[in-house]
């Protein structure tokens, strides 16, 4: 069956080839005067293969030439792994463009011709063709740059590797303790499906205690939380921003399997942050009434200037989440509790 769908594909290109008129041809004619005795075969939006004869001998026995000849001639091997057999393909300044693409599974075969996928499976008792278009892949660059977007929930593990409890005055609440990063990354492809990404960006974090009657405020030489009764808590958060590099190993199953990006993609790898800013915000209203008033305490200084750690990525499809966790804490050395903030989320 492979035989015949190859006769086929030949037989449309050769018929694109004779069919066009020469006005079809003025504007290419323009850019690159032909020879007498060329066959000129488009496709796509801008592709055109050319054959040249150059007598009248070597055109009578193109004529005569079958598929299989012409694959013979051309010394083609086939992938024993997948199948596969590169039928025709165009070499030029920027690389090589594939024409038509053989693929054969048992009693299954598909060729790709451009933008035109056919399909055949034997399988069954009737054989079935399958026709789709715009079935084109997407180049894919060996380096690319590009911006993304984290947005995640944090908390932190206390000594123990556990969270802390509600009992705890510094213990967080999901809704609100917000992980927002803008990165610009480079990705630089070593193999098929296998990357190598680059990031540089700003991190900013925010823990928003549970218990809201707690402030942390700058005490001596370290961080204290007091519990204020004198007014009624809102809110009472710790926030800091981070300069941030990462660098991530990047195994694309769709990629390796020519799925594109409808396969699983992980990757892992560290990263390393340098402290913008930080400080404590207490939101509040008077026990004798009155509109909501705000705290803002420098208490950036207790937290660690430095920040490292190690990410992982997993995406399914266009749908990626993130994980991050740092391996050292939050507080500096004896000036807060031992905490390693750890990060969930989703990439755009």
């Amino acid at each position: 069956m492979k035989k015949y769908i190859l006769v086929i594909c030949f037989m449309a290109l050769v018929k694109m080839a004779f069919g066009n008129t020469p006005e079809k041809f003025a504007s290419f004619s323009e850019e690159f005067k032909a020879p007498q005795d060329t066959i000129i075969v488009e496709f796509g939006k801008s592709g055109k293969i050319m054959v040249i004869v150059d007598n009248k001998e070597d055109f009578e026995r193109l004529k005569k030439m079958n598929v299989n000849q012409i694959i013979s001639e051309l010394d083609l091997a086939v992938d024993e792994k997948t199948g596969e057999l590169v039928v025709v393909e165009i070499q030029n300044k920027k690389g090589t463009k594939e024409v038509v693409r053989v693929s054969e599974n048992g009693m299954e075969t598909e060729v790709n011709v451009g933008g035109i996928r056919i399909s055949v499976d034997e399988r069954g008792a009737e054989t079935k063709v399958k026709v789709e278009t715009g079935t084109r892949k997407k180049s894919d660059p060996p380096f690319r740059t590009y911006f993304n977007l984290d947005l995640g929930i944090n908390s932190y593990l206390n000594s123990e590797g556990s969270f802390p409890t509600s009992s705890s005055p510094y213990a967080v609440r999901g809704w609100g303790s917000w992980n927002v990063g803008l990165n610009w990354m480079a990705s630089q492809r070593i193999t098929k499906g296998f990357y190598w990404d680059l990031g540089l960006g700003v991190q900013w974090y925010n823990f928003k205690f549970e218990n809201r009657d707690f402030q942390a405020v700058r005490g001596d030489g370290e961080i204290d939380f007091i519990q204020r009764t004198d007014v009624a808590g809102f809110k009472s958060k710790i926030s800091a921003s981070y300069l941030t590099a990462q660098s991530l190993f990047r195994l694309d199953f769709g990629k390796m399997n020519d799925n594109g990006k409808r396969g699983i993609n992980v990757a892992v790898g560290p990263y390393a942050g340098y402290r913008l800013g930080g400080r404590s915000k207490y939101v509040y209203r008077p026990l004798d009434g009155g509109g909501r008033r705000k705290e803002h305490l420098p208490t950036g200084i207790y937290l660690n200037n430095f920040r490292y750690g190690v990410r992982g990525e997993v995406g399914v499809g266009r749908l990626k989440f993130f994980s991050t966790y740092d391996l050292n804490t939050l507080f500096q050395n004896g000036a807060g509790p031992e905490l390693n903030p750890i990060t969930f989320g989703i990439v755009f």
